[in-house]
């Protein structure tokens, strides 16, 4: 559809326009579109939509005084233009506008509307009083490749099971190693949701991406693992953000779904005199959800093991905390290789603190032991070479 700017338009962010784009990919199915006041209502109550769960209504409600006047003014049967980072995005034939409430928005989403939880204060910024509903088509529409090339690698293996795993690998450690080869392990196909934030990050999707494909390429057979980038929009935070993973995945043409104990949406909740996880409220939704052991080193064990089957305690166990291991690496500092692998901590280094000797020949070939040639090196050599003298066990 050719849109023109006489139209009336609404202005809206990346992150609103990615979960439109999700719903027109049929990614978000049981969702078909933008829900209008009744059919949002009936969300709400029943937390079903055609007898399949979805946790809260799908609706475009941006902030902004501009776009709440624009909404307050628009009839049925209007054409607007959808504007995003300055470029026509979407036109929209609008249905219905009404009122919502942002706060209330955010408590079903969130699970609270408290101002404090980072969460809720970011997604009321982008809310506004106001939604509309109505069918849109985007302007210049771009298919979305990462489904046929799912089915590709179906195809290619023959695989009558695909499991997805969503992770943000921030850092990439040994934890999520375990994770990966244990899923591996009880499927044809691994599809790895690596999610893509639109707030900041400490490692940019870039760097995550690089070092989850060097993993796979390298120690896995990698004509069993895909790799998907998935934009992690505020539709999946919150308690709920499990709910939403499984049904991308199912959509996707996953029909298993893995999830870490230690999620932060894997919440239990006591109900009818028996204890239950956000997983027992899906309905509908036909994909098989696991929850995976939680891993720790075990300084007894002296390797990486399950909490369920190692029979030390806590103070003998190495948990994998991600934001720690992020830590040392800001800091400059390689993790030990029981944390983290050597050349995938070697290769954030070098992306995190680029240039940060100021004569890299000269320290490499003081510190380390070389062949007698010069040759250049960069600074991941530098941090691999650094490794082995910290494993080296001959004076320890």
């Amino acid at each position: 559809m050719t849109s023109s700017r006489k139209n009336k338009t609404l202005y809206i962010d990346k992150e609103a326009a990615s979960a439109l784009e999700l719903v027109k990919n049929g990614l978000l199915y049981p969702v078909t579109g933008l829900m209008g006041k009744q059919e949002s209502e009936n969300v709400l109550k029943t937390g079903l939509i055609n007898g399949q769960t979805f946790p809260f209504p799908f609706i475009l409600a941006p902030s902004g005084q501009k776009n709440q006047e624009l909404i307050e003014s628009l009839e049925k049967g209007e054409e607007i233009t959808i504007i995003c980072e300055g470029e026509e995005y979407a036109t929209l034939i609008v249905d219905e506008t009404f009122q919502i409430d942002p706060s209330e928005r955010t408590k079903h989403i969130y699970g609270t509307d408290d101002l404090t939880h980072p969460g809720v204060l970011a997604t009321r910024k982008r809310l506004g009083s106001w939604a509309l509903s109505g069918e849109y088509n985007f302007i210049n529409s771009k298919p979305n490749k990462n489904k046929q090339t799912i089915d590709e690698a179906k195809n290619i293996i023959g695989a009558n099971h695909t499991t997805s795993l969503v992770m943000a690998a921030n850092p990439l450690h040994r934890a999520h190693e375990r994770l990966i080869r244990q899923t591996l392990d009880t499927t044809d196909l691994l599809v790895i949701f690596l999610l893509k934030p639109y707030a900041n990050t400490n490692l940019s999707f870039e760097i995550r991406k690089e070092a989850l494909e060097f993993f796979v390429n390298n120690y896995l057979p990698k004509n069993r693992v895909v790799i998907v980038p998935l934009e992690n929009s505020y539709i999946f935070a919150g308690y709920n953000e499990i709910i939403i993973d499984a049904i991308v995945a199912r959509n996707y043409g996953c029909d298993r779904l893995t999830v870490g104990r230690n999620h932060a949406g894997l919440g239990m909740f006591y109900d009818c005199n028996s204890n239950k996880s956000i997983i027992d409220r899906v309905i509908g939704i036909d994909i098989e959800m696991q929850i995976a052991s939680e891993y720790v080193y075990c300084d007894k064990c002296t390797t990486l093991v399950s909490k369920n089957t190692c029979p030390h305690g806590q103070h003998h166990q190495i948990s994998y905390h991600a934001d720690s291991i992020l830590e040392l690496l800001q800091l400059g500092i390689l993790p030990p290789a029981v944390l983290m692998r050597k050349e995938i901590s070697s290769f954030v280094l070098s992306k995190l603190l680029p240039n940060r000797f100021r004569n890299l020949g000269k320290i490499y070939y003081d510190l380390l032991p070389v062949e007698g040639l010069l040759e250049e090196h960069t600074e991941k050599d530098f941090y691999l070479e650094l490794m082995k003298l910290y494993q080296t066990t001959s004076l320890t």
